[in-house]
């Protein structure tokens, strides 16, 4: 499928149409079976809920599964009491939202643990189901904003080291060669990409002269093989697949079935309607983009033709 500049929100959606809404996962640990199963039937319908008996036992579970946006842990358990266990998880998961429930009046624990920001919440048991998913709404929805921010951080530090590393390739590279590799790896990262290529282009055609980033080590260079690639360079159009399992005008291309990629995007990088080289960004999972994130591949590959154009005319091809 070939999309004009203009067209960069059409992109854009059919980039986010394979993000599916999935559950928030929430851990709830406590040493008695019936709290646990009570809190488990609770929450069940709105969250992925994970369960443990024990601090230990959520630690492994932790261990095993990953960051969780919420967790509710007892506070009086046998071998750990739940402000210990809440509190080693605070340097992994900073952003997970803690909730304490007890029947006691621990006060010196839950002060310390509430100052210290190892606790969002305490509950007092037998607590209120309403009160407590309230609670419990809120703290998913701050854990959100949390993580949405920290990823708009990301976005902004890696876009602005994106850009940096464009405009020093111009003024430092020596040939047109050791242009590509820092370029290739700066958009591999910036847009978390499994395999980036950046391969240039004469007279309409690859030529061998690439650059490859990959989280894997070691990637094969397909791309004189991929008719999206042909399209992109034919056409000086952004083309991208955003499902090649569900594509039948890929499902006969070898190398797709064979790499494991499910998401491709390929830039043509131009200067005055001649392309370069084409950047070819490659995806082994479904593949979400925003519209912004769109803008910011056709900006920077505009950027690029200038650092190409000026290596090469400026500098000798090694």
């Amino acid at each position: 499928m070939t999309y004009a500049i203009p067209e960069l929100d059409t992109i854009s959606r059919q980039l986010m149409s394979l993000e599916r809404p999935k559950k928030a996962k929430m851990l709830v640990v406590d040493d008695e079976p019936d709290n646990l199963d009570l809190l488990y039937r609770t929450f069940r319908r709105d969250f992925n809920v994970l369960k443990a008996e024990s601090g230990v036992r959520a630690l492994e579970l932790l261990a095993a599964e990953g960051e969780v946006a919420v967790i509710i842990s007892d506070q009086r358990m046998p071998e750990m009491k739940g402000t210990e266990f809440l509190s080693r998880t605070v340097p992994q998961f900073p952003d997970t939202m803690r909730i304490i429930l007890t029947g006691f009046t621990d006060v010196e624990d839950l002060v310390e643990a509430i100052n210290s920001g190892q606790v969002y919440k305490y509950i007092t048991k037998p607590w209120d189901p309403n009160e407590l998913k309230a609670v419990v709404q809120r703290a998913a929805e701050t854990y959100e904003l949390l993580k949405q921010r920290t990823e708009e951080l990301r976005r902004s530090q890696a876009q602005t080291e994106l850009l940096s590393t464009i405009v020093k390739v111009t003024q430092e590279a020596s040939s047109l060669e050791a242009c590509l590799e820092p370029i290739a790896i700066a958009f591999g990262k910036n847009f978390q990409a499994d395999i980036c290529i950046l391969q240039l282009v004469e007279g309409g055609a690859l030529v061998p002269k690439s650059a490859t980033y990959s989280t894997e080590g070691a990637a094969e260079n397909w791309l004189d093989k991929d008719p999206l690639v042909k399209e992109a360079i034919a056409s000086q159009k952004i083309q991208v697949a955003v499902n090649v399992p569900a594509d039948t005008s890929l499902s006969g291309v070898e190398h797709y079935s064979n790499s494991g990629v499910q998401a491709h995007l390929i830039i043509p990088v131009t200067y005055r309607n001649e392309v370069l080289a084409v950047l070819s960004l490659q995806w082994k999972k479904p593949c979400t983009l925003r519209e912004d994130e769109l803008l910011l591949l056709h900006l920077s590959a505009q950027q690029v033709a200038l650092a190409l154009t000026s290596t090469r005319y400026y500098r000798p091809v090694a």
